[in-house]
């Protein structure tokens, strides 16, 4: 009988060692980068009722939170300025301690697979400068990536099964390239260590990273309908899976890359892009979070000439546009007829690096505002476009340094068209007007334009307007009449 008890005894005793024991979810662990100078969400699991004390290395502090009926608890601690390596340690009676630990920027790279496109690239699809890249990788030890694996869940899931990793030759190569190079841009200007939480899907639709409830808020949508390419339905899949374990961890903004999938309704994707911002920032508890969207690449699709891919940039303009604390990227110029993964990702993720560094840490004088359609004048048999975001005519010395640009006019303008009354629009001749940042737009067959486009197709291979800077001009229409040949099946 006393042999019993004393197994008894020692069963318990184990098991409640066990239970005892704190449980992190994954995005919280060692070699992971905090959001610095702010309070960090910190959560888990422990016995029900049980105190776990949290000591971090960067203070002398102490901070408590107690678990509830279901072993559940949480709380916030706050940061320091950039530095590290610390460590975080959680005690309920059984210490765990997480090392390796950077306070820094933290931001959320989600998308499809431009997003996830590694920087060792796709099969027979590289992107620019991959070797050199990862044979830099170990002097940037604090950047570091937190890559959510694929998972589709009908509930939602509370954590993912992956670790934190800092950059090496060997962990570069898989990195998400686009989200990399965004990383690698802020460090490399803000001298701080940079946390990336990754979480895309090659095909998938932007429903399928929302909840119900908010497609459901959408007029006129039916949110059974659409569909990943996995076949799952697209409502909540992949947000259970993918976002849920990770829409507590404390970050910065976030950077998104998608929209090929969407452009068979391209009509409504500006509704469905503003939705999807609002769920995030309502989930990461900040409904002024900054959001930086990339415009989906030229390419080919169903036949160059077409444009529906036209059409989808306009929405995804809008949405930025219609949106506060947002802007995006444009890529009018990184196209490519046969990939539709454009290999340029470091001229993405430095572009979306220049965004956040002029928006959201007051870094002044970047290539950032790409120049935008304004208006155009009639002039006999040409019309004389104006565009926002440039230095005025004959005056290179304006306020906002971000406006110090002009186009290159190394050479002649391409890429447009013109439309009479007719609606029949023919290839321009095009010519930048010296010391205006104007572009006059003609055509011999057509005496009596009244409207113009700019690389209004799925790929326009002559279009090749930027600025000094670097920056191209994205695609545009100054009229509002139904676009014809849009392609899309």
């Amino acid at each position: 009988m006393k042999r019993i008890t004393f197994i008894l005894s020692l069963l318990a005793c184990c098991l409640g060692t066990a239970w005892a024991k704190v449980e992190l979810p994954s995005v919280i662990g060692s070699h992971m980068v905090l959001q610095r100078n702010t309070d960090v969400n910190l959560w888990g699991k422990a016995a029900p009722n049980k105190k776990v004390t949290i000591r971090a290395s960067w203070t002398k502090e102490k901070f408590t939170a107690v678990a509830d009926a279901d072993g559940r608890w949480a709380t916030t601690v706050p940061t320091a300025d950039a530095g590290g390596p610390y460590t975080l340690t959680f005690d309920d009676g059984e210490k765990t301690e997480l090392t390796d630990i950077l306070l820094g920027e933290v931001w959320v790279c989600g998308g499809q697979s431009n997003m996830e496109m590694p920087v060792g690239g796709f099969m027979y699809q590289p992107t620019d400068g991959a070797a050199e890249q990862i044979r830099e990788a170990t002097q940037y030890p604090h950047i570091r990536m937190f890559t959510v694996p694929r998972c589709i869940s009908d509930t939602p899931k509370e954590d993912c099964d992956t670790v934190w990793r800092e950059s090496s030759p060997l962990t570069v190569r898989t990195f998400s390239a686009a989200a990399y190079y965004f990383g690698k841009e802020l460090h490399k200007i803000l001298g701080v260590p940079v946390g990336l939480v990754t979480s895309n899907w090659g095909g998938t639709v932007i429903e399928a990273w929302m909840s119900r409830e908010s497609l459901d808020a959408i007029p006129g949508r039916n949110a059974d309908v659409e569909k990943t390419r996995s076949g799952a339905n697209a409502s909540t899949v992949l947000y259970n899976g993918m976002i849920k374990p990770i829409c507590n961890f404390t970050a910065k903004g976030f950077i998104w890359y998608q929209g090929c999938s969407n452009r068979s309704n391209w009509y409504d994707y500006a509704e469905l892009q503003k939705a999807h911002i609002r769920q995030w920032r309502k989930d990461w508890g900040n409904d002024k979070m900054p959001f930086y969207i990339t415009q989906i690449a030229p390419y080919c699709y169903e036949g160059h000439k077409l444009r529906g891919t036209a059409v989808f940039v306009d929405q995804q303009w809008k949405a930025a546009d219609e949106t506060d604390h947002c802007d995006i990227v444009c890529t009018t110029d990184i196209g490519n007829y046969s990939y539709i993964h454009a290999p340029a990702k470091d001229k993405v993720g430095q572009r979306l690096a220049h965004l956040a560094l002029t928006n959201d840490y007051g870094v002044e004088g970047l290539p950032v505002r790409t120049p935008r359609f304004k208006s155009f004048e009639q002039k006999e048999h040409k019309l004389v476009l104006s565009f926002h975001n440039m230095s005025a005519a004959n005056n290179f010395t304006v306020s906002d340094p971000s406006q110090q640009d002009c186009f290159d006019a190394r050479e002649r303008a391409k890429g447009f068209e013109v439309a009479g009354p007719d609606r029949k629009f023919y290839p321009a001749q095009a010519n930048h007007m010296w010391c205006k940042n104007q572009i006059e737009v003609w055509s011999d067959s057509v005496p009596n334009p009244v409207a113009v486009r700019y690389a209004y197709q799925n790929y326009s291979p002559d279009a090749n307007v930027r600025t000094m800077l670097g920056l191209p001009l994205p695609s545009f229409r100054s009229d509002d009449w139904e676009v014809e040949d849009i392609g899309i099946r």
